[in-house]
Parts: structure tokens; C-alpha cells; sequence
């Protein structure tokens, strides 16, 4: 997911002198052609030169059938035919020019001409692959940018500032999710993590969203506001199972904040906030921690929601679970409360560029799910959302974090 990321996208990177614009896959530069070319001719004349050293008992340009093969995995289709048509030209003359046996020569130009065609026809299905690919993740966070609004929000009560770092592999985006709603009973607040990833966890994460949005509003007990996305979740999984999709389940923390120096939360088995303050990070006890959202059935009892300090100066950070389980080259987890506890005091801005940098070292870049955290805070006077305290829905965003 990756609308209000704190990430700057990476600049497109311009293509090799020679590649070919029309079947670059992805904006990934292939090899250039002019370079391309150059190796071919070189590994040709050494080819060449070990034949004739060897003589003609150890043939050795046959064994250049393996570049088209090579060339397919690196090169686009353009590319992969002009080598397969180099090599058939350079395996079948060297051949006819020796005397040899008819079918033999047949049989070597039939040999070279089949390999070379398995090679374009490789090259050509790895790149309709990773087009399919690009354009299904495309999809996937054009998806994505409907369901969650830029960071960070503002609204009467918080100030919440965000981070969220999605996984960028093949297996596409994770199931992460987050709102702030203001509604006529003070600040509604969601963090969740959809079971499993893809598109199908994109569906679970917009019918939750979709539920809290409205329920933040109409619901006035927090508690409500869980049983109505609970409900949503349930009725997309009966949806899903008639589809032969699998049934998913989301991990929420639901906070309601008024003008009070308490916040009220249900946990719906989700990993507990942190509270910083007083130079100090530390993990706030939930006593009433209930099933995740979608399998309330499994639990028996009815979710309850309870109430912890947040006094005047602190911040409350929530967050998934792609923080606390990153794992370095070694296979330890991330030491989060530690680290955390290093940054508190620093606006939440600094905090979450420290965070993200450690993170991006301790793992080396190779994260296995998306992070999501939230840092929540009292705004301002000065700041606060505009509107009258019944006013449904009203948010102010301070545009999208960079």
C-alpha cells in the first residue's frame, strides 16, 4: 500500500544506449544493444579460436547454441533473434565450409536452428510474465490509494503522523491498514493487518475500512464500531468462500480518543501501543485483548473496550507486526522496543526517519512484510481541525508525508 508513504520514489532510470524503449520491461533497463553486440563478437572469436586450436576431432562452435539461451534471460526479444540469427549463421557456415556427411551438417543446422527458436520464444514469454506482472501490481496500488488517505491527519483531537514501507516483490502488497475519522463522539482511530497478501487481502482491508468509516460516525460506543467491521469482515469472507477464495481474518487496534487525558481501546489481537513519554517507551497493558476481526464466532465472549492514560505531551505509536518480526541477516528479530526508546522526545516527523532508517539497515533492505506505524499525538491549538465538535467526518490533512 503506498498512498501518504514517507518514501520518495525512486527516479526512473534511464534506458542503456541501444535497449530497446518498446520492450523494456517494468522501466528496467535491459542490456544495450551496442554492448550486447560487442560481447557477442568477442565470445565468437574466442570460440572460433579454440576451435581451430583444438582441430577438428574436439568441435567447439556448436556450443554456441547456448548464447541465445543466455540472452533470453538478460535481453528482449529484439535482442535474443539477432543473436539466435548470428549463431545459426556462424554455426551453420562454419559446418558447410568443413566436408562432412550430409546429415550430419542436416542434422547440426536443424539442432542450431531449433535451440535458437527456443530461445526467442523463452525470451519472449519472460516478458509477457513480468509485463503481467507490473501491470497486476499496478492495479493492485491504484487499488490501494483508494483505500487509505495521505498522512498525516489532523483532526480535533490527534495529530496523527504515519510511515508505512510496502514489500515490493512479485508477490505483490501486503494487507495493511490504518484511517483516523472524526466523528461526533471524538477521534476514531484503526490499525489492522489483513491475513496473507495480494489482491484478495486489498478486498478484506477495503471492507473493513469501509465499516469503520462509517460505523466511527454513527456508532457511539467503540465497541460497536468493532462488532460493525467484525460484521463486514464476516460477510466478505461468506462472499470470498462462494468464489473458492480463502476466508481471512484482520488484527485491529481501535482507539477512541476524546478531549480527556484517557484513550479508549479494543484490541482485537493485535499487538499493544506504545506510550512515549517521559523520555521512556513503554508497552501499554491491555487486559481485555479479544479474537481478531472476522472470527468473533470462535471466540464466545462479546468485545469490551477499556480505557489508558494518555497525558498532556505524549505520543501513542501503534504498528504491525512487519516491525516487531524483521529479522536481520542472522535471523534475530528487530529490537524495537529498544530502539524506540532512543527517539522519544523528537517530534514524530524525526522519529519515524529514525525508525525507518534503522529498520532499513538492521534488515539490509530485505524486509518479508509491510510496516505501518502511527504516531498519535494531541495537535496543537493552533492546529486542531476545523469545525464544530459535532461536525461528522471532518479532517484536515497537511498533505501527504515525503
Amino acid at each position: 500500500m503506498v498512498m501518504g508513504l514517507r518514501r520518495p520514489s525512486a527516479p526512473p532510470r534511464e534506458p542503456l544506449p541501444g535497449a530497446d524503449p518498446a520492450e523494456t520491461v517494468a522501466g528496467d533497463t535491459r542490456i544495450g544493444s551496442w554492448a550486447l553486440a560487442l560481447w557477442v563478437l568477442l565470445l565468437t572469436a574466442a570460440v572460433v579460436l579454440l576451435d581451430v586450436f583444438t582441430g577438428t576431432e574436439l568441435p567447439l562452435i556448436p556450443l554456441m547454441v547456448v548464447l541465445p539461451a543466455l540472452a533470453s534471460v538478460f535481453c528482449t526479444v529484439r535482442q535474443t533473434t539477432g543473436v539466435a540469427v548470428w549463431v545459426t549463421l556462424v554455426v551453420v557456415g562454419s559446418r558447410i565450409a568443413l566436408t562432412g556427411a550430409f546429415w550430419d551438417v542436416a542434422f547440426l543446422i536443424g539442432f542450431t536452428a531449433l535451440a535458437s527458436g527456443l530461445g526467442v520464444v523463452a525470451c519472449a514469454a519472460r516478458i509477457r510474465h513480468a509485463n503481467e506482472v507490473a501491470r497486476l501490481r499496478s492495479a493492485a496500488v491504484a487499488l490501494q490509494r483508494q483505500i487509505l488517505r495521505p498522512l498525516p491527519v489532523v483532526t480535533r483531537q490527534v495529530c496523527a503522523h504515519g510511515l508505512y514501507e510496502p514489500i515490493e516483490e512479485d508477490r505483490f502488497v501486503g494487507g495493511d491498514i490504518y484511517e483516523v475519522v472524526q466523528s461526533p463522539h471524538g477521534t476514531r482511530v484503526i490499525i489492522g493487518d489483513v491475513q496473507g497478501k495480494g489482491l484478495p487481502a486489498i478486498g478484506v482491508g477495503f471492507a473493513a475500512l469501509g465499516a469503520f468509516r462509517e460505523a466511527a460516525v454513527r456508532e457511539p460506543d467503540l465497541t460497536a464500531v468493532a462488532d460493525a467491521v467484525e460484521d463486514a469482515v464476516v460477510r466478505h469472507n461468506g462472499f470470498s468462500a462462494e468464489t473458492g477464495e480463502t476466508e481471512r481474518f484482520v488484527t485491529a487496534l481501535l482507539l477512541g480518543f476524546d478531549d480527556g487525558d484517557r484513550v479508549q481501546v479494543v484490541n482485537c489481537g493485535h499487538l499493544p501501543p506504545r506510550l512515549l513519554h517521559g523520555g521512556t517507551a513503554s508497552a501499554v497493558a491491555l487486559d481485555r485483548t479479544s479474537v481478531p476481526l472476522g472470527m468473533a464466532a470462535l471466540g464466545g465472549e462479546a468485545r469490551t473496550a477499556e480505557r489508558v492514560g494518555f497525558p498532556p505531551g505524549a505520543d501513542l505509536m501503534v504498528f504491525t507486526d512487519g516491525v516487531t518480526e524483521a529479522r536481520d541477516a542472522d535471523g534475530a528479530f528487530y529490537p524495537f522496543d529498544e530502539r524506540v526508546g532512543r527517539w522519544v522526545g523528537q517530534e514524530p516527523d524525526d522519529l519515524l526517519d529514525a525508525l525507518r532508517a534503522d529498520l532499513e539497515t538492521f534488515t539490509g533492505g530485505v524486509r518479508r512484510d509491510d510496516v505501518a506505524v502511527l504516531v498519535l499525538s494531541r495537535p496543537p491549538a493552533g492546529e486542531k481541525a476545523a469545525g464544530s465538535p459535532g461536525d461528522a467526518g471532518t479532517q484536515q490533512t497537511q498533505g501527504p508525508a515525503t
